[in-house]
């Protein structure tokens, strides 16, 4: 995968997936048994952590407990040979730009959480890397600070715009809400690279439909080249992507543009579905229900009279709402595995659906 220079890259996957293996490969923590780590052109992939210009910061904080605020923040500059009289003012700027100067003096024991994290990102930063590279950075952080840490690492990144971040994550709302492009990983493998928007509109794999948010996957076959016919159920679909008739087929179809129909309520596709659960999540009703043996579901506004379980209801959608995925989660088409990650010198518009693999 080609990370361009100054873009957010979000590996995002289960737990297991090898995130963090490959962003310890790119790091240097861990070798490759085949492939090449290459930053701007140069091959890293044998060369120590240190001498990378990589920047990193993990979940854990990993910040010394004997040390102040500042002296952690420095340690890294002074581990690189950087001179005393230079340290001081790389501290400050650094300690700045996550707005902690205020706290140079102070022990880490004594910041909350997400204080600690921003100290974190200040000793990556201070250094100067050409890449920082986050492993879940906001796992341990509750939902609003999540949310506030989120829009200082936009900030960042604007402030920062040659600085390149690969931030791994199993987060779908921090992936889409940061990250210019992400890498859908399962199983060790990349099943999916591309502009978070097309990844989330026009998903390829049904895995990255399913991952990505939530989404219906219903099962059928092609009745001609923009009609699909549901398996198990006496509906059909129309799509605006081109099929071949016969073809067994799977599509994916988001909750949130499904609608409910009422009355004299028409929409191009129709499905009656038996409700099996339905969920109150404050402004939206979750409902669930089966046509034929397939799941579906849909995320409405506010009801003010919800269906009940055990009654059917009319949900209702459009063509453009549907893409058709492919059922495997992994390339296996033939091609070798492994593979490069790079971060070229200039940036370059990816493919409407890049597919490519993790140097393991």
């Amino acid at each position: 995968m080609a990370v361009p220079r100054g873009e957010i890259v979000a590996l995002l996957g289960p737990s297991g997936a090898g995130k963090t293996t490959a962003l310890r490969a790119v790091a240097g923590f861990q070798t490759p048994a085949a492939g090449q780590v290459l930053l701007g052109g140069r091959d890293v992939t044998r060369v120590a952590p240190r001498d990378r210009g990589i920047g990193m910061v993990v979940q854990s904080y990993a910040l010394f407990p004997h040390m102040s605020v500042g002296q952690n923040v420095a340690y890294g500059l002074r581990s690189r040979g950087v001179r005393r009289r230079d340290c001081a003012g790389r501290v400050r700027d650094a300690l700045a730009m996550v707005g902690m100067e205020p706290f140079a003096d102070r022990r880490p024991s004594t910041l909350s959480g997400g204080q600690q994290q921003r100290v974190a990102i200040a000793r990556a930063l201070a250094p100067r890397p050409e890449v920082l590279l986050l492993d879940e950075p906001l796992s341990a952080l509750d939902a609003q600070l999540r949310s506030g840490m989120l829009a200082e690492l936009a900030r960042l990144h604007r402030e920062l715009p040659d600085v390149t971040m690969l931030y791994v994550t199993h987060g779908q709302d921090e992936a889409l809400a940061l990250a210019d492009r992400i890498a859908v990983m399962a199983d060790a493998r990349l099943v999916e690279y591309g502009g978070s928007e097309s990844l989330y509109r026009d998903p390829e794999y049904a895995f990255t439909a399913g991952f990505l948010g939530a989404a219906n996957l219903l099962d059928g076959d092609a009745v001609d080249a923009g009609t699909v016919r549901v398996a198990g159920a006496d509906a059909s679909v129309r799509t605006v992507e081109r099929l071949d008739a016969g073809d067994a087929v799977r599509l994916a179809v988001r909750p949130h543009r499904v609608r409910l129909l009422d009355g004299t309520d028409r929409a191009t596709n129709e499905l009656v579905v038996t409700v099996t659960d339905v969920q109150w999540r404050g402004a939206t009703h979750h409902v669930t229900g089966t046509i034929g043996a397939q799941s579906f579901s849909a995320e409405l506004l506010e009801l003010a009279l919800p269906p009940t379980v055990g009654s059917s209801v009319r949900l209702g959608f459009e063509p453009q709402d549907v893409v058709v995925v492919r059922d495997g989660r992994h390339l296996d088409d033939g091609r070798d595995r492994t593979a490069t990650v790079s971060a070229p010198t200039e940036p370059r518009r990816a493919s409407r659906k890049t597919t490519a693999a993790v140097a393991r």
